[in-house]
């Protein structure tokens, strides 16, 4: 069934977009490169996560409010085993 969407470009609707973006250039990023960053993957996509997640409490979609938590819970993850094994290098 279609429906029409009516999408309102306001600001939380504009730093969704901008999550967006920062997901999808983590994504790309990890692929393109043969040894990838671990700061820039994770910050980045932790960064996406806190701009959707911002966004969503907006424009309120409990599925995709539970995928960015995740989202952001796993950055923060490679985030402390990127710092961890920084430390013991």
């Amino acid at each position: 069934m279609y429906r029409d969407m009516n999408v309102t470009f306001d600001l939380p609707t504009l730093i969704g977009f901008a999550g967006m973006a920062c997901i999808i250039f983590a994504y790309a990023y990890m692929t393109a490169r043969r040894d990838p960053n671990p700061f820039v993957q994770h910050g980045v996509n932790l960064a996406g996560a806190i701009l959707l997640a911002i966004s969503l409490y907006y424009h309120p979609n409990l599925p995709s409010m539970v995928l960015e938590a995740f989202w952001a819970a796993i950055a923060i993850w490679g985030l402390a085993k990127a710092a961890r094994r920084k430390e013991q290098a």
